[in-house]
């Protein structure tokens, strides 16, 4: 078999890895994918309860663009509406037009950008000197720092300037951008998207069978069906190219490797070269995510409310605000993200006591909470997020042009270490393979930043 006709191997069939493994077929590559667990879709899953109720593990929502290139578009559900706020000095305050009309927060920010244009605002070496210098003292202290803190689990001044980066458009556009979701009814996209251009026409929506749906339509789009329950056990290196991978004890040749294995993982699976050695203390945020079904609907004073301090979850989502269809009539679900640390009081809770655990903290919101609660879903993940350490910012922009050996592309929010969420992964996954295609000998991906 000449090396041409060596299959590509794709590690993992979330949405980077079936991504990777359709736009290697279309352009004539053959492909093979590997999944260690049973089922394809990883984060990207959807459960359906007894009960009625739907909830996806990862993202909740995806937008028009995202359905229209993957081909699912004639199976989603519009949204009509899709709104974020911020619990301040108990107060919701809503995202980003109640926050511009906080006088605090408006005063703290003119000062800041008046001392950026006098030269007087220092270096942003980290996180803490980068919120502060965009929004002033006032709107960074009381609610981004706090917020970026709880969802890192690090301090701000020991995180890189880059974290920034997890906001992903400006005070500007997202007013303009809010302003025509309202004034054409849907839940138009306010952010969260690099890769593609923020307007008007692109709006959220929901495939009628779930989020897992996106990966479903991609994985039947495959000549050869993903093989399940078949972990990775070693990738093999010779002079700094990727040879094979060896799966349930078979050594297999291999052209290249797609990994969408978390990158501080990756080193324990590669033989051969020891160039990904510096990636190994990569940090990731572990979650607790606690799904309470309860009764009644619009209990949440928007769809997402963020709470920057005294309470043990950092964000809670009620889903059936914008899509009323996840939940039986009269009933909602409300999504609380807890950061933990594995082993953790959280991580270690048991799941009934960790959703009255919610329900008694809730309370201060909704007062009879626990009158409506009917049960919670827990979801505990280890790779929630990828935490963007000041320590080793030089190795994660590194990792942004290569993983160091030729044929190992590093691919998905886990193998990049980036913030990317399921659109984002989208267009950087086709991106990275079109790279590799057309790269001399396919043997190197640029791994170049959208």
């Amino acid at each position: 078999m000449t090396a041409d006709e060596l299959p590509v191997a794709v590690l993992g069939a979330g949405i980077a890895g079936l991504v990777a493994a359709r736009e290697l077929q279309r352009a004539g590559v053959p492909v093979r994918v590997f999944e260690a667990a049973p089922k394809i879709a990883g984060l990207g899953a959807t459960n359906h309860d007894a009960d009625g109720f739907t909830y996806d593990i990862g993202a909740h929502f995806i937008t028009n663009r995202l359905a229209a290139a993957i081909g699912v578009s004639g199976d989603c559900e519009l949204v009509k509406y899709y709104g974020e706020s911020v619990l301040v000095d108990g107060k919701t305050i809503s995202y980003p037009n109640g926050l511009l009309r906080h006088p605090r927060f408006v005063a703290s920010a003119l000062k800041a950008r008046l001392a950026r244009l006098a030269r007087r605002a220092g270096a942003r070496v980290d996180a803490n000197s980068w919120f502060r210098g965009e929004y002033g003292d006032a709107l960074a202290g009381e609610v981004a720092l706090p917020l970026i803190e709880a969802w890192s689990g690090a301090p701000a001044d020991q995180l890189a300037a880059s974290v920034g980066s997890k906001i992903p458009s400006g005070i500007a556009q997202t007013v303009f951008l809010s302003a025509m979701a309202k004034a054409t009814k849907r839940a138009v996209n306010v952010g969260y998207c690099w890769a593609q251009p923020l307007t008007s026409t692109v709006w959220h929506v929901y495939p009628r069978d779930g989020v897992a749906a996106l990966c479903q339509h991609l994985a039947d789009q495959l000549e050869r069906p993903v093989e399940l329950n078949s972990p990775v056990q070693r990738i093999h290196v010779e002079d700094e190219q990727v040879r094979a991978i060896t799966v349930g004890g078979s050594y297999i040749p291999v052209r290249a490797v797609f990994s969408t294995a978390p990158i501080n993982k990756l080193p324990q699976l590669v033989e051969g070269t020891r160039r990904l050695d510096r990636f190994a203390k990569f940090r990731y945020r572990p979650m607790v995510l606690v799904n309470l079904k309860m009764r009644g609907r619009d209990l949440l004073d928007d769809v997402v409310v963020w709470l920057p301090s005294g309470f043990p979850f950092f964000r809670l989502t009620e889903t059936t605000q914008s899509m009323p269809w996840l939940a039986p009539a009269d009933k909602t679900m409300i999504l609380c993200d807890i950061g933990a640390e594995l082993g953790d009081e959280h991580w270690s809770m048991d799941d009934e006591a960790l959703g009255r655990y919610c329900i008694d903290h809730l309370s201060r919101l909704i007062p009879d909470a626990a009158d409506r609660y009917l049960g919670c879903r827990v979801v505990r993940t280890p790779i929630a997020y990828p935490v963007y350490l000041a320590e080793y910012e030089h190795d994660r922009l590194a990792l942004q042009r290569s993983t160091g050996v030729d044929g190992l592309v590093s691919i998905g929010r886990h193998g990049e270490f980036s913030h990317n969420l399921m659109e984002d992964v989208y267009w950087t996954t086709v991106k990275r393979v079109h790279e590799w295609v057309h790269a001399p000998n396919s043997g190197r991906i640029l791994n170049t930043t959208t």
